[in-house]
């Protein structure tokens, strides 16, 4: 149901933010900048019929190195007349039926491998409402309490997010033109920051008309170097390999705002350095996660595996393709994994 305008959440809004912009209800940030024109462009950069999945195998990392909150998934069959259903046979031998079932359940950390990071996943304390006491709030004024519910509400209603939720984005049904940006062929495989000039750089070899509704997509190999350690990353994988967004480049920051983007995804473990570099005893610890999910309403993808895509694209010389990337229709989830498919 639509909030009537004159119902509107925030009487301020953050500097650098769109709020609004979109319409006082809209969860769906700078993705309603893909428009079917932009689905049409990205249809046109299809030209040897090559498909590559992006996603990394959801068991990967492996352990819980890069987030000791999240595990890989724990798969289990379930229950037919209290037997396993797996091999399990169903028929009557009797009769000589023949059929033999196997049906699962999965406990799944959302974010845990490749995946998209939804509006809900991360808010800010600001005063949105002008009372003078910064509350929880999150992308376009949806507010703790009210519009995201923890799962001890007082009131009975169920947890999650009630807006803002991952399933937005499934109903959208993500597709536009993929730009690959190769952060690698600057910074090998060495943690580097990457701050405004070298993105530059790698943007202009990119040699690309980046427009609005594009997702840019980051390729550090990050993702290669998870496949290659096979479920036990080591611990250079966390703060010592590949490049990483400097979050407090404000000149970065302040192009990402104006280039029209509206999706940004990479194949490391945060799009930015994580805790980002520089001074931050106030504000976010995490200013480019701030800007896009908070402020401007970006997706973010993380642990998309990119390598075999990006070797394609060098060698066809090109840097953009067609991508298909829905999350889990999910109602409530603040993040979802993905399966995101690139057709050049």
């Amino acid at each position: 149901m639509t909030r009537e305008p004159d119902a509107r959440r925030w009487r301020h809004r953050p500097p650098q933010s769109n709020w609004g912009d979109f319409g006082d209800d809209d969860q769906l940030g700078r993705l309603n900048l893909i428009t079917p024109d932009c689905v049409l462009r990205a249809m046109s950069e299809v030209r040897t019929g090559q498909s590559f999945c992006l996603s990394l195998p959801l068991d990967l990392p492996g352990g819980n190195l890069l987030n000791p909150r999240r595990f890989p998934p724990r798969l289990q069959p379930t229950l037919r007349d209290e037997k396993p259903v797996f091999n399990l046979p169903i028929g009557d031998a009797a009769l000589g039926q023949t059929d033999v079932l196997c049906d699962d359940a999965v406990l799944l950390h959302t974010q845990y491998s490749t995946q998209w990071d939804g509006f809900s996943h991360v808010g800010h304390l600001f005063d949105a409402s002008g009372s003078g006491t910064p509350q929880a709030v999150y992308y376009n004024g949806f507010r703790a309490g009210e519009d995201l519910i923890g799962p001890d509400d007082a009131q009975g209603r169920p947890g999650g997010a009630r807006r803002l939720g991952i399933d937005a984005f499934a109903a959208k049904a993500i597709q536009s033109r993929g730009v690959l940006l190769d952060l690698k062929a600057l910074a090998g495989l060495q943690r580097m920051r990457i701050g405004y000039e070298p993105f530059m750089r790698a943007l202009e070899a990119a040699d690309v008309d980046l427009q609005a509704g594009d997702i840019l997509c980051l390729y550090t190999g990050f993702a290669d170097q998870v496949l290659e350690m096979a479920g036990a990353p080591e611990p250079a994988l966390r703060d010592a390999l590949c490049a990483v967004l400097d979050g407090r480049d404000e000149r970065l920051l302040r192009w990402i705002v104006d280039s029209g983007i509206a999706a940004l995804c990479a194949d490391n473990y945060g799009v930015e350095d994580i805790p980002a570099g520089g001074p931050h005893t106030c504000g976010a610890r995490l200013p480019l996660h701030e800007l896009c999910l908070f402020k401007q309403g970006i997706p973010l993808g993380e642990l998309w595996h990119l390598g075999p895509l990006a070797e394609a694209l060098r060698r066809e010389r090109r840097s953009a393709f067609l991508l298909t990337a829905p999350p889990l229709r999910l109602p409530g989830a603040v993040g979802s994994p993905v399966t995101p498919v690139a057709t050049i």
